[in-house]
């Protein structure tokens, strides 16, 4: 996901990732909720939590000290809490809609596990379940490879388990050479015969693995908005609105500026005279300055434009653009753009897609991106140049114009109307 620093805190509709997730745990009628963070972040999820005022569930917070364990590490963790009880685990980004909470309710049968498993149509690089006729797991296959898939099942980090104590012994036999100790507990329990079922889901699921998947969780969420706006907005009489569009208290969009929705306006947001936001989310304390297009992009908290381009884009909080910056969405030959990630390149799914950045960021004016550019948090970059490679965080960059001048070979006839 780098350079967005942990995407719980990724702000949707003015809110954490985090807080829609235990919204949905309560909407599901879940009223004891433990949250597992590492030393890095536990501070601030529970402050995020606490802030919001949860009253319809106890949640509870406990530091994983070893997160290398991963999954197997955090339950463990959460021994005391879990007892003798059964419990559901999930992934805080794999982000689902409600009704996949209402399936499982439906499908829980007496001593029986559950995993709710995503069907899909294409390839998805994750782990897939291999079922008998009756979805009883036989076994996660991971990344199997395109063609090569025991099911059209995926698994989602959604698991229902009935009986916590042969679960956590089991966790605790797994040696600690075993790469996922989670994944092979629960193949320990299928290969014993402990039943564990797949639970088939159509609706929403979107992994938050990699950047581009903000774009499509950001589509996810203004989906489902309707069009506010508070009494402290203010829109000036040649200002255009159309669809569905939800401004926060505060906002101003100036003369002639333009919004199409879906989108989502955060609070304090200015859109300025002669801008167009459509279908993208804007966060709080923006300004989207004069002559500026921000077009299906994730916009963090106090950026700002100055006659710019930013499309396809997921942009961080306190990111300043200098006037004329552009960000490439799309290749000359319109293939699907291909993003750097850890030494590989990914295909991310589309043509389009833009910039990548963290936070903390200033740009130079009439700089250009290139499409499926990251540039890491606490940046500078210079004016007049064209960004085509991924930029570490911390880093000052700059370029040269070499200017080259000869004669004119060419005659340009004149025009008829002058």
């Amino acid at each position: 996901m780098q350079p967005i620093a942990d995407k719980n805190f990724l702000c949707f509709l003015g809110k954490p990732l985090i807080i829609h997730q235990i919204e949905a745990l309560i909407k599901a009628d879940f009223n004891e909720i433990l949250v597992m963070g590492g030393a890095h972040n536990l501070a601030r999820l529970k402050k995020e939590i606490v802030a919001h005022g949860f009253t319809k569930a106890k949640i509870s917070f406990k530091e994983q000290e070893k997160l290398e364990l991963g999954m197997a590490g955090a339950i463990l963790s959460a021994k005391s809490f879990i007892k003798k009880d059964p419990f559901l685990v999930m992934s805080s980004n794999d982000v689902v809609d409600q009704s996949a909470y209402e399936l499982l309710r439906k499908n829980i049968k007496k001593g029986e596990g559950m995993l709710l498993a995503k069907r899909v149509e294409k390839y998805f690089p994750g782990g897939y379940l291999k079922t008998d006729s009756r979805n009883k797991i036989q076994k996660i296959v991971e990344k199997p490879g395109e063609g090569k898939e025991p099911s059209k099942l995926v698994n989602i980090v959604m698991h229902f388990h009935p009986d916590s104590q042969v679960l956590l012994e089991t966790l605790e036999k797994i040696s600690s050479r075993c790469d996922d100790r989670y994944e092979c507990a629960l193949q320990k329990l299928f290969d014993d015969g402990v039943t564990y079922r797949a639970v088939p889901f159509l609706g929403f699921w979107q992994p938050v693995k990699y950047p581009w998947h903000i774009v499509s969780l950001m589509n996810y969420f203004l989906g489902g908005i309707k069009s506010k706006k508070s009494k402290s907005v203010k829109i000036a009489k040649s200002a255009t609105i159309k669809g569905e569009v939800y401004l926060e208290d505060g906002v101003r969009v100036l003369e002639n500026a333009v919004i199409i929705g879906p989108a989502y306006i955060g609070k304090n947001t200015v859109i300025t005279t002669n801008a167009l936001v459509r279908q993208s989310h804007i966060g709080a304390n923006c300004v989207i300055g004069f002559g500026s297009e921000v077009a299906r992009s994730f916009v963090g908290n106090g950026v700002w434009t100055h006659t710019n381009y930013i499309g396809d884009s997921v942009i961080g909080d306190d990111v300043s653009f200098g006037a004329g910056v552009v960000t490439g969405n799309l290749r000359l030959d319109e293939k699907n753009i291909m993003v750097h990630i850890n030494g590989y390149k990914l295909d991310c799914g589309s043509n389009k897609f833009g910039l990548v950045t963290g936070n903390h960021i200033r740009v130079g004016i009439n700089t250009s991106f290139m499409p499926g550019i990251k540039v890491g948090s606490n940046s500078f970059i210079g004016a007049g140049i064209v960004v085509d490679q991924d930029i570490p965080e911390s880093s000052f960059v700059t370029g040269q114009w070499d200017l080259k001048i000869k004669p004119n070979k060419e005659k340009i006839a004149p025009r008829k109307d002058l």
